[in-house]
């Protein structure tokens, strides 16, 4: 993980949000997390950082949406993902659960929702954990909490 003292964020989003990260973010916050804590910051570190704050204040706000399916087979595996978002059955077991075939549910799932199930579930997760970090649970308890490997996964 990675944690930014108090001024580096005088510039960010005060509220929780979900960003359009570039694929140079995404590389920034990987090296930033591989730098082992409690060591001074270099010039050249505290440059990485600066241009990660950068791309992070420069990045769009994404509107987070959850579309739901109408099917009562598609809404039962949703429900069930909201109710717990760790959940880690696979496509065909959930298919399998609510009376489908995988290749079914796939294809009704991206008609209903214009999402893959996949992404459906990463999204439901992704909410999930907006709403749990506005309640001010650590980032690592939330990536436990709904199935993620780590909290650098999350």
């Amino acid at each position: 993980g990675m944690a930014l003292a108090a001024p580096a964020c005088a510039t960010l989003p005060a509220d929780p949000c979900v960003l359009g990260l570039s694929k140079l973010a995404q590389a920034l916050a990987d090296r930033i997390c591989e730098w082992p804590l409690g060591h001074d910051t270099t010039p050249e570190r505290q440059h990485i950082i600066d241009v990660l704050l950068d791309e992070i204040r420069t990045a769009p706000r994404q509107r987070m949406h959850l579309p739901m399916p109408h099917d009562r087979r598609l809404l039962k595996i949703a429900s069930q993902l909201l109710a717990d978002p760790s959940d880690e059955r696979s496509l065909a077991e959930w298919a399998h659960w609510a009376g489908l075939s995988p290749r079914s549910l796939t294809r009704h799932f991206r008609d209903e929702t214009t999402l893959s199930f996949a992404q459906w579930r990463q999204q439901a997760r992704l909410s999930e954990a907006l709403r749990q970090l506005t309640d001010g649970r650590s980032v690592a308890d939330i990536a436990h909490a709904l199935g993620f490997s780590s909290a650098s996964a999350f």
